[in-house]
């Protein structure tokens, strides 16, 4: 769910700001595919996204005129992610604190933290309606490339378990909650960054037809006649 205001410079280009909170899941469990299945790792993170950028309408969208037309947009945005596992009480366990793969223990000086706040690039398009004068229908696929892999928390290969343990204990993944149940099956694939995608329908109110429906009425009320008097001497 999210918040956007656009603002339009002419009937075919536009600019777009907005907000969006959503919520990322996947699972092994789910998988076709025979060697993720036994890997069996899963995550959830929430996601809680700030975005602008340019669209353009590629038919020239008037309240009077043309009222239906595809879309394309692209622009730059900022979000902030955190990976969680469920414990077997029910209660959440964030993946970061935890280094599953060893960022930032000594043991592994190559693997640095990640941060949980990272830049997307969206790009995407749609169709959009008019419905009278006021209201605009659009329906929206959009993906966001990220400058991060551990959008799951997963990028590189497993570490040594005993050596995590040794590290943080029994919070370690695998420790308690069965995080790392087969951990010989390869992990991630750390050479391309993820991706998430949103798709939708928006409703969006056109502020400025409530300006040109006054505007209109005004045009459409009869002149006034005057009466000139005139004095004959």
């Amino acid at each position: 769910m999210g918040l956007s205001y656009k603002y339009f410079v002419s009937p075919h280009l536009g600019f777009r700001f907005g907000a969006t909170f959503s919520q990322l899941t996947a699972a092994d469990s789910l998988s076709d595919i025979p060697a993720n299945k036994a890997r069996n790792l899963y995550f959830v993170s929430n996601i809680i996204e700030g975005h602008a950028g340019i669209e353009l309408n590629l038919l020239p969208v008037e309240v009077l005129k043309m009222k239906v037309s595809p879309y394309a947009f692209a622009g730059i945005a900022v979000f902030k992610f955190d990976p969680y596992v469920i414990g077997d009480k029910g209660e959440k366990i964030f993946l970061k604190p935890l280094s599953t793969e060893g960022q930032g223990l000594s043991a592994y000086p190559d693997r640095k933290p990640y941060s949980t706040v990272q830049v997307s690039f969206p790009v995407g398009g749609g169709m959009k309606f008019f419905i009278g004068k006021t209201l605009m229908i659009t329906t929206e696929l959009g993906f966001r490339y990220t400058t991060t892999d551990y959008l799951d928390d997963v990028s590189k290969s497993y570490v040594n378990l005993d050596s995590l343990k040794a590290y943080r204990g029994n919070a370690a993944p695998g420790a308690d909650q069965g995080y790392f149940p087969n951990y010989t099956y390869t992990r991630g694939d750390s050479k391309t960054n993820d991706w998430y995608w949103f798709g939708g329908i928006t409703c969006a109110i056109y502020f400025r037809a409530f300006g040109n429906s006054v505007h209109n009425y005004k045009q459409m009320l009869c002149p006034k006649i005057i009466r000139h008097k005139t004095k004959y001497l």
